[in-house]
């Protein structure tokens, strides 16, 4: 087991067993320990944050590359108003959980700020890294058990979610800003962010490729997630549907 551990009441364990061949004795044949990792707002916010991403990346995509014709007169059918409207939609609730999410790493379990910190000052953290690095590249027979996050998952989830949907908050409400007017609230938090990157059409760019960038990160997220559900020696999905990590194995390591 990692250096993540629980206390032993937060645990239960499941045991099954079968008679031994050739004898009335019963054979342990397997044991599975299922510790509860992620509470109920912190797997609100994740299912939550896949539904407006979801709509984020699609009506994005249409607002960078709109429609090239309407199944109406433009005015009668306001598609791309609506299109807009759901996407100013879901920035505003992907932000407001966003910081929701940053306030419960203060006052949830340990579990719930290992998407934000790091541990880079620990020598053992590395090694796991290289290690998990290996077992996703197929060079290593056996992973590691862990609780929460491993070290692999915790890496991309900061560099690739935190900071990537920091970056896409900041670009898409200082554009936000520019559609509300310069006396705008909007404008008034997040105006510094065009004249930083350049010019307007600078930030929709970046902020264009940052939906690219989050899109990649989702593909590799669901592809590791089922992988590792299957070939990994603990549950994934079902762990962020009930919050409780079942573990396959009773060894140790």
């Amino acid at each position: 087991m990692s250096e993540q551990s629980v206390k032993a009441e937060e645990a239960t364990e499941q045991a099954a067993t079968l008679p031994a061949a050739g004898s009335g004795e019963q054979q342990l044949v397997r044991r599975q320990t299922a510790v509860y990792v992620y509470e109920a707002p912190l797997r609100l916010w994740h299912w939550v944050t896949v539904a407006c991403i979801t709509v984020l990346c699609v009506t994005g995509y249409f607002i960078g590359s709109p429609l090239p014709t309407m199944p109406g007169e433009a005015s009668d059918s306001f598609l791309m108003g609506y299109i807009r409207f759901a996407h100013f939609a879901a920035g505003y609730v992907v932000t407001i959980t966003f910081i929701g999410r940053i306030y419960w790493a203060f006052v949830g379990n340990s579990h719930a700020r290992e998407l934000f910190i790091l541990p880079i000052t620990k020598k053992a953290w590395y090694k796991e890294l290289w290690h998990e690095m290996r077992w996703y590249m197929f060079l290593e027979k056996t992973p590691k058990k862990y609780i929460g996050h491993n070290p692999m998952g915790q890496s991309a989830m900061f560099v690739f979610f935190v900071l990537g949907l920091t970056f896409m908050i900041f670009t898409g409400f200082a554009l936000y800003g520019e559609g509300l007017g310069y006396d705008s609230w909007a404008s008034q938090m997040f105006g510094w962010v065009i004249p930083l990157m350049g010019a307007s059409q600078d930030v929709h760019t970046w902020h264009h490729l940052g939906m690219w960038y989050i899109i990649l990160f989702i593909m590799s997220h669901i592809y590791v997630a089922v992988r590792e559900d299957i070939m990994s020696r603990q549950s994934l999905i079902s762990t962020m549907v009930g919050g409780w990590r079942m573990f396959k194995d009773d060894r140790p390591d």
